[in-house]
C-alpha cells in the first residue's frame, strides 16, 4: 500500500488507463493518499479520479506545476520522481518531509539524474 503513490506516478507517465482498487487503507496514512495523489496528479496535468478504495489514472503526459506533500514523505518522493518525467517541472511544497524515511533522498536522486 505504501508503494501506491509511486505506482500512480508511473501510471501517469504510461499510456492508457490504470485503475487501482482495494486500497482503502490509503485513506488512513500520513494523509488521505487517495485524495492527495489524485489532487496532485490533477495539479500537474494528469487526468485522475478518486474512487472509494483507489483511483483511476489516464496516463500519457505529466506537464508540471505545483504540488503539496501535506507532510507525507511518500507523496514528496513520488512527485520528485514525477518531476523527472514532467515537461515543465514540478515544485513540491513540503519536500522536507522526505527526511522522515530517507534523509539523503534528494542527494541520491540528483546523483543519478
Amino acid at each position: 500500500i505504501d508503494e501506491i503513490p509511486i505506482l500512480a506516478v508511473l501510471a501517469a507517465a504510461a499510456d492508457g488507463e490504470t485503475v487501482i482498487r482495494d486500497a482503502a487503507e490509503l485513506k488512513v496514512k500520513e494523509t488521505n493518499r487517495i485524495e492527495t495523489v489524485v489532487g496532485n496528479l490533477k495539479a500537474v496535468g494528469v487526468y485522475a479520479e478518486p474512487l472509494d478504495d483507489g483511483m483511476i489514472i489516464r496516463g500519457g503526459e505529466i506537464t508540471g506545476g505545483t504540488v503539496d506533500s501535506f507532510g507525507d514523505h511518500r507523496i514528496a518522493m513520488a512527485f520528485a520522481i514525477a518531476a523527472l518525467a514532467s515537461s515543465q517541472g514540478i515544485e513540491i511544497r513540503g519536500s522536507d518531509a522526505v527526511s522522515v524515511s530517507y534523509p539523503s533522498f534528494f542527494d541520491d536522486l540528483s546523483s543519478i539524474t
